[in-house]
């Protein structure tokens, strides 16, 4: 059984990797999930694991629960409204399912700790923002860049480094939309979901609005340098599928 976290830091931690698997239950992985929450099965819920990991399954059996439980019943609103309005209602439930086990482990911290785990929580997006951004993105047609000469394409992205926005893919650096310090800032991983911090490596995708660590789609600095058009994998698919 994985040890009870008790500092900042520790339910700081656990906070988002239950956040990573709820946004990507809510996005990469939402027609599995979508399947798997049957209107015609008992009250299922929706959990986010610390290691970044989701599952839809039923309720604890343990009265009272070890953690409060997530909202009860979530696949049977499945088929009474839309998809995309159901998805935001589970989003909604997921945050406030997240702050809720977040300070109930806080319970355990003093007034100065508590403020500290909110400022912390509060600078990441959420998990109803990450997925109102995805649905966006869903809804983009994909974009090919040699648009670009009839001057059709609104966005020149640009591949980021450690040092910040570096290389733009575009020969007309001057031309292009520079990002303010702050836009950078609130920037959600379109993998993650976590807002860019600085001295992190980051690449654009080159056919949607959508960022990216590095790390998350295993694209580095090197790699960036020899790529003329980044793919991300979303847009992948969406190739994949059409």
């Amino acid at each position: 059984m994985a040890s009870i976290p008790r500092t900042v830091a520790d339910i700081f931690g656990d906070y988002c990797g239950r956040r990573r698997g709820l946004i990507n239950a809510l996005t990469h992985d939402v027609d599995t999930f979508f399947a798997q929450c049957d209107s015609d099965e008992d009250n299922l819920c929706l959990y986010g694991y610390p290691d970044g990991s989701w599952e839809v399954t039923l309720p604890s059996h343990e009265v009272p629960p070890v953690i409060p439980d997530p909202a009860l019943g979530i696949n049977f609103a499945r088929n009474k409204m839309s998809r995309d309005e159901w998805l935001y209602l589970v989003a909604v439930h997921s945050d406030s399912w997240l702050f809720n086990v977040a300070f109930f482990y806080a319970a355990y911290l003093n007034k100065n700790q508590r403020t500290r785990l909110f400022s912390l929580i509060n600078r990441l997006t959420n998990v109803v923002e990450n997925v109102k951004k995805w649905n966006a993105v869903q809804n983009t047609p994909i974009i090919d860049k040699s648009s670009e000469a009839s001057g059709s394409k609104s966005r020149i992205p640009q591949k980021r480094s450690s040092d910040g926005p570096s290389k733009s893919t575009s020969k007309n650096v001057e031309d292009s939309h520079v990002e303010s310090e702050e836009e950078q800032e609130e920037t959600p991983c379109g993998r993650c979901g976590e807002v860019y911090q600085k001295n992190e490596f980051w690449i654009a995708c080159d056919f949607c609005p959508l960022w990216y660590h590095g790390k998350c789609v295993n694209v580095t600095t090197t790699m960036a340098d020899e790529i003329d058009k980044y793919e991300c994998p979303l847009c992948a698919q969406k190739r994949t599928k059409a």
